[in-house]
């Protein structure tokens, strides 16, 4: 009898805990959302992040708080929110290396994240652009090969951070070239940018929104697109294909919304499609596109099905190129 009375109570309780979450899902969202972006203010990731806030919190009808938490190559931040509650209200705007790189340059990051979060959408994709400092005197990529070459060893690249997709590029283009260059990693594209300006730096690659402005003044040119195609904004840089660049060494980056594992799918249901309709509105999609970004709209499970093809990828990719960061 106590067995069956201790089994009838457990049963209620189960109910019990299914029915809040019902409710807790039905309700969603009645307070502020914190979105964690794993890197510093004016990145990539930041620009696409403040492009669709204004319209996501009014479709979700809550404000949504950015939350910068930088450092560790997006581990600090990306390991935050693989901690947090599980209710919807701490989400991670991350990019390719948060994902499906990070996991395997450092082996004590403390979390898997195809185990730590549940995808919610990839939001854009960013094709990035091989920069290089006017002060070179190269107008386009083969000069710049020409001059690497005549000043072998003494080139610097720099990178937002050790082991992000510009870093890995930046090595493997290195590589192809047949010239050693020495990387200055960055806290962030930011800091970088100002180096390739001063030709601190002779190399830099970052997407176009965050370069676009330092273009124009000159002081920093694009001699390359990592893309099948070339960007509608700047029509006149060729692609890697054209360039005779072979595939797999210019990479871009993409940016993807998640949430903490556990979240109730009801919840990530609703983001994931308040998040499409906002990527469908016509004026945040020119917005996204005059930053050069190419919208994504994917359903939660062709988000977890991407994590799992590509982070096999990189795996590969870091093994053949040895790269290897502080843990």
């Amino acid at each position: 009898m106590h067995n069956i009375i201790g089994s009838f109570h457990r049963a209620l309780a189960a109910c019990a805990a299914l029915l809040f979450a019902a409710h807790a899902a039905a309700a969603y969202p009645d307070k502020a959302i914190r979105v964690i972006l794993p890197y510093p203010p004016g990145g990539g990731g930041d620009l696409v992040l403040r492009t669709i806030q204004p319209l996501l919190e009014k479709r979700l009808g809550q404000s949504i708080v950015v939350d910068y938490r930088t450092g560790a190559a997006g581990n600090i931040g990306a390991g935050e929110v693989a901690k947090a509650a599980p209710d919807g209200y701490t989400l991670l705007m991350g990019a390719t290396n948060n994902f499906v790189i990070n996991q395997f340059l450092f082996p004590r990051m403390g979390f898997d994240p195809l185990q730590a979060f549940v995808p919610i959408s990839i939001v854009v994709e960013q094709p990035y652009l091989v920069m290089i400092s006017a002060q070179t005197g190269a107008s386009n990529f083969q000069e710049f090969a020409r001059y690497a070459a005549a000043h072998s060893g003494k080139v610097n690249y720099g990178s937002p951070g050790a082991g992000t997709v510009p870093h890995i590029s930046a090595l493997m283009l290195a590589e192809h070239l047949g010239t050693p260059m020495v990387h200055v990693p960055y806290r962030g594209s930011q800091p970088g940018l100002v180096a390739l300006a001063a030709n601190e730096v002779q190399l830099f690659i970052a997407s176009y929104g965050i370069v676009a402005g330092q273009i124009s003044s000159g002081k920093m040119r694009p001699v390359a697109v990592a893309s099948d195609s070339r960007l509608e904004v700047l029509p006149d840089v060729p692609t890697p294909a054209e360039l005779g660049v072979p595939p797999g060494v210019l990479l871009g980056n993409w940016w993807g919304l998640a949430a903490p594992r556990g979240t109730d799918d009801a919840i990530v249901q609703r983001i994931s499609r308040e998040l499409r309709a906002v990527l469908k509105d016509p004026e945040t999609q020119r917005k996204l596109a005059q930053q050069g970004s190419i919208i994504v709209m994917h359903e939660p499970e062709d988000f977890a099905r991407r994590m799992r093809t590509e982070s096999q990828q990189w795996k590969s990719i870091i093994q053949k190129t040895g790269v290897k960061v502080d843990n």
